[in-house]
């Protein structure tokens, strides 16, 4: 009856053990998965920040956005020395980079106060900035009531209107 009774009791550690290790396994997959998927996100923000810090000599960084439409590009906003806010525009090829400064254009907290009173958008999902046909351009995607994307594209400098596609 002893006997029995050990055997259930190590049955019971062994199926504990086996859950537990699986679950340990799943996690650590998941954990490559993330570090790996996030990787060349670091490493473009690694980059651009170096080039953006040597070629504007930005001393602080408050934004990255990395922009892919026609062509893609990396754009770095921050202050210099002297705090004056900057944005570095960066091609992807690293040649023909763009400062701007940031009075000269719109904030993106001001284009998503615009997405939300002139076009109505609640679900704003992203919010980018990069070079559109050679112009900085905003790139704004919003989530639909239907989970439906609409994409809009907006000048840096007014926030005017370069192109919507909805309901993609």
């Amino acid at each position: 009856m002893q006997g029995q009774k050990e055997q259930g009791e190590a049955k019971k550690t062994k199926i504990l053990l086996g859950i537990i290790t699986g679950l340990l396994v799943i996690i650590v997959m998941l954990v490559i998965f993330y570090v790996r998927s996030t990787h060349p996100w670091k490493q473009a923000e690694k980059e651009a920040t170096a080039i953006a810090k040597d070629y504007a000599q930005l001393e602080s960084v408050d934004h990255f956005y990395w922009f892919t439409r026609k062509e893609t590009s990396f754009t770095v906003t921050g202050k210099d020395a002297d705090g004056k806010e900057l944005v570095v525009i960066i091609p992807k090829s690293g040649k023909n980079i763009t400062v701007l400064n940031q009075t000269d254009g719109v904030e993106e907290g001001h284009i998503r106060q615009i997405m939300e009173t002139d076009y109505k958008e609640k679900d704003i999902q992203k919010v980018n900035l990069g070079l559109y046909d050679g112009q900085p351009t905003w790139e704004v995607i919003a989530k639909n009531e239907d989970a439906s994307l609409s994409y809009y594209l907006l000048s840096f400098e007014k926030a005017e209107e370069i192109m919507i596609i909805k309901n993609v």
